[in-house]
């Protein structure tokens, strides 16, 4: 939607004269120079055609018409593999970094309250020989404390670098790990921890004080507990029955010769990798069960909407680990060799809560290229900006004013602006760091104002996605050069999507005008079920992952804003194994 252009209409229209005139001098070098030909030609193609020919489909990506991508590189079946293809290919470059906390301090704000402010300084990186060493050593300690392979691990810890090096190390020595939300409630951290029967479980100083200390006692098998934080070494107040490690000590116990030089017992593409807890919005959360080949499968998907992926990005990782999103975006990022730097979201701009005023946030100092977000934080930015603009003087607001519809128009037709990016918008889109060329949206649906303003005002096309946990996030994403807003793409090459009628609702899937059918179904990246129906039914496995509780139009595959009556829902699917 285009902003009001609160101008004299006489100088409105010598500036359209202007640019008028400005456009026809530079369009035909810069058409044949840019390639913008070749990226309308993209946009407006086929995307995904029916590979039975029937109009449910399923539906393929064009470029998997004949059979779904599940790997990145032959051989790179399972998750240490690819970490180890990553290690031995770009041993020195950086891989996981944090900054330096040099300071902290109160701050009294205007209303009374005191926020905890921090100093920053630079990141500090690991590289990728020694984070997959930090990795194998920590594998080793934990085998050494008697976690065994099969047996699952529990992770509960904000995003940081010790989060991913944790999750490698446990997908080296085949020990499924179950992720839990930082924000759940206690009764269901004690549920999810109590039904994977864990009893080693990874967290910081901060989760186990406020949170995991006022439940220890209502998870009787839990043994171990590993606080990633160095400080403090000693926990008095925490039953006997439980030993708490620090992770340095059960790195420097995995590192000694009569332990990292034990064998470990590879996992095979069908072992459970992760056992994701989701939010529980209805009731107690339920455990996902993921495979290796299952993330595989999503990660080589994610990463072929991605165009020239390499080891010079720089990835900046601030969602939850424990969602499926992020997870696989920096799977995706350590695939590739690609850098990730971690933030948070209370210090990730320049004005977030926990920046003091006239410090850089982390993405200033990373300049990350590739972000993924949820709507929320897309929408906070948007409003934080359109404030900004409510301030400036006439004169600034009508420029950016004009400059922002002048963009639209051309990003409508599949035209770039290289002058406005420079001149009007350099100074927005160093919010977030200045380099980024792709954000990544999932989570919810990105409201079509939200998304045109990123594309305008930072200068990089948002891909939109839609999938699941149970589909190890992502069953489409929306290709970069796709500049439309509402819609989320084709499927990805590691997945087909196969639409139901749904006879109640009026949707069927011989409709001619937009028809809108109903189901989402993936094939060679299925999750392995949910926990508990697995444990109440041990003949049957899920072989579909949940449908979707969306109506999909297809040509534009957008998600309408409103959910499904409660009774059109949809269960998942079950089929019967080979001994069932």
């Amino acid at each position: 939607m285009k902003m009001k252009e609160d101008i004299n209409p006489v100088l409105l229209q010598v500036f359209r004269s202007v640019v008028w005139v400005y456009s026809v001098i530079t369009f035909l070098p810069w058409y044949f120079f840019s390639g913008t030909g070749t990226n309308l030609e993209r946009a407006r193609r086929i995307k995904a055609r029916s590979v039975s020919g029937h109009p449910a489909g399923p539906y393929r990506a064009i470029n998997s018409q004949e059979k779904l991508v599940a790997l990145l590189e032959p051989g790179v079946n399972t998750l240490d593999k690819m970490f180890e293809y990553a290690a031995r290919r770009f041993p020195m470059r950086d891989c996981l970094g944090t900054r330096e906390v040099l300071s902290e301090e109160d701050e009294l704000q205007p209303n009374g309250k005191v926020f905890k402010k921090v100093i920053l300084g630079n990141y500090n990186w690991l590289s990728y020989e020694e984070a997959y060493l930090t990795a194998k050593c920590f594998g080793s300690g934990l085998a050494a404390l008697n976690q065994r392979p099969h047996c699952n691990i529990a992770i509960f810890c904000e995003t940081r670098a010790e989060w991913l090096v944790a999750a490698q190390a446990c997908f080296m020595y085949n020990f499924p790990l179950v992720t839990l939300y930082a924000t759940l409630g206690l009764k269901a951290i004690a549920h999810g921890l109590n039904e994977t029967e864990v009893t080693h479980i990874i967290t910081s100083k901060d989760l186990l004080q406020s949170r995991l200390k006022a439940i220890l006692c209502d998870v009787p098998r839990l043994q171990y507990i590993i606080v990633v934080d160095p400080k403090p070494t000693s926990w008095p107040d925490i039953p006997r029955s439980i030993m708490v490690y620090n992770m340095d000590a059960v790195k420097e116990m995995g590192s000694k010769p009569e332990n990292i030089a034990a064998d470990r017992r590879h996992p095979q593409p069908s072992d459970i990798a992760v056992i994701m807890y989701t939010s529980g919005s209805t009731g107690l959360p339920k455990g996902v069960m993921i495979s290796h080949g299952n993330l595989i499968a999503g990660i080589t998907g994610m990463a072929e909407r991605i165009p020239n992926l390499n080891e010079t990005d720089t990835y900046i990782g601030y969602l939850p680990l424990a969602h499926v999103l992020e997870l696989s975006a920096e799977l995706v990022s350590i695939s590739h060799g690609c850098r990730i730097g971690y933030s948070s979201p209370h210090t990730l701009a320049d004005q977030s809560t926990k920046i003091k005023k006239g410090s850089k946030g982390d993405a200033s100092v990373l300049k990350p290229t590739l972000m993924a977000s949820v709507p929320e934080i897309m929408d906070r930015i948007y409003k934080n900006v359109m404030t900004k603009v409510e301030e400036m003087s006439k004169l600034q607001k009508t420029l950016f004013v004009l400059a922002y519809n002048y963009k639209m128009e051309q990003i409508s037709k599949g035209y770039s602006t290289p002058l406005c990016d420079s001149l009007v918008f350099k100074r927005v889109r160093s919010l977030l760091g200045g380099n980024t060329r792709v954000l990544l949206s999932g989570g919810a649906p990105l409201s079509a104002a939200t998304q045109r303003f990123m594309n305008i005002c930072m200068c990089c096309p948002v891909g939109q996605g839609y999938g699941l946990t149970e589909t190890c996030g992502a069953g489409t994403i929306s290709e970069i050069w796709d500049y439309n807003t509402g819609r989320v793409g084709a499927p990805l090459v590691c997945s087909e999507i196969t639409l139901k009628d749904w006879e109640e609702g009026g949707y069927y899937s011989t409709d001619k005008a937009q028809p809108k059918r109903r189901d989402f179904d993936r094939r060679a990246k299925r999750c392995n079920g949910l926990l508990q129906i697995r444990r109440q039914e041990p003949r049957r496995l899920l072989c579909g992952c949940k449908r979707a509780e969306v109506v999909l139009h297809w040509r534009h595959w957008r998600i309408p804003s409103g959910r499904m009556p409660q009774n059109h829902r949809s269960q998942e699917r079950p089929c019967k194994t080979a001994g069932g």
